[in-house]
């Protein structure tokens, strides 16, 4: 039976947890969770409910590795906690979704601002977001009781349990990293986003003020297929482009992908490749000077580097 209202029937002893091999482990290893402000809020929500000693054992949980995957859909998060018994359990969170209409006030009320919606599609949060949804008359983040139900199949009745906790903490680390998650959550995918805005993917055809697309206009020249034409420039001589120089940045492309969502290994994938990524800048010049034929790519050594890998689960469908 779903226990959706935040019950704690008192003192419930204490189990040790099975060691989980693979979870996914927290980057926060002291302190409080998250760094954004919504992330901050988003734990807030949590420690509100004041489950006590429940909460210290579900941050214990997040930082050990003890969550096995979590799931992240609209208005829903499922998750697998390993706890004390043999077969991990089942945590579900359950966030009210906004309604269609309400979404469409808050559409209304962040398109009036245009501030709010150029960091929005930009991919950015504003940090007063919350007053635009206060003016639509709804909230971004659960603001009561009703607005959350949570579930786990452990025998602890208190409700959150430090199962739930160990997953609540987790999704605030992973608003950091797509603070796009609590939009989902609350019944709003990042894709849809533009259209509430009236922005890109609406499906309107832009304006054309000048009428130049019109039925009577003349079709567009096609581009030259010819690269030098195109470019309007000459072949590349020999020394033109200068002389190699190793990257300045190692790794910019990880760098620019970001945290992968709910990372299982010891290392963060940036810093774990970042000295692969700049021995193969330094062996690419010596080939291009002529430094002989590339040798094979091998593993690092360290074992911490070895056992980074990547999430069964990437936490969004």
């Amino acid at each position: 039976m779903a226990r959706d209202r935040f019950y704690d029937y008192g003192y419930f002893p204490p189990s040790r947890p099975r060691a989980a091999a693979g979870g996914i482990k927290a980057e926060s290893q002291r302190g409080g969770f998250g760094r954004s402000w919504w992330a901050k809020r988003w734990i807030a929500v949590l420690e509100g409910f004041r489950i006590g000693a429940r909460l210290g054992r579900g941050r214990s949980y997040a930082r050990s590795g003890q969550v096995l995957d979590v799931t992240v859909e609209k208005g829903r998060v499922t998750a697998q906690v390993q706890g004390s018994r043999a077969k991990p359990y089942g945590v579900t969170i359950q966030v009210k979704p906004l309604t269609r209409p309400q979404w469409e006030k808050v559409g209304a009320v962040l398109s009036r601002q245009a501030l709010f919606a150029a960091k929005l599609l930009a991919g950015e949060m504003p940090p007063d977001i919350e007053t635009a949804f206060a003016e639509a008359r709804v909230s971004l983040f659960p603001e009561r009781v009703g607005d959350l139900a949570t579930d786990c199949s452990c025998p602890d009745w208190s409700n959150p349990c430090k199962h739930v906790a160990a997953v609540y903490y987790l999704l605030g680390e992973e608003f950091d990293r797509d603070p796009f998650l609590i939009f989902r959550l609350r019944g709003l995918e990042r894709g849809e986003l533009g259209t509430l805005l009236g922005g890109p993917g609406t499906g309107e055809p832009a304006a054309d003020p000048a009428g130049e697309s019109g039925p009577g206009a003349a079709a567009p020249a096609p581009l030259p297929a010819d690269p030098e034409a195109f470019w309007g420039g000459r072949p590349a001589g020999e020394g033109r482009l200068g002389p190699p120089s190793p990257p300045t940045v190692s790794a910019a492309l990880l760098r620019r992908l970001g945290p992968f969502p709910f990372w299982r290994g010891e290392a963060r994938p940036a810093h774990a490749l970042e000295h692969v990524y700049r021995a193969a800048a330094l062996r690419g010049l010596e080939i291009l000077a002529g430094g002989g034929a590339p040798e094979e790519v091998t593993a690092p050594s360290d074992p911490k580097l070895v056992r980074a890998r990547p999430a069964r689960k990437t936490g969004s469908r």
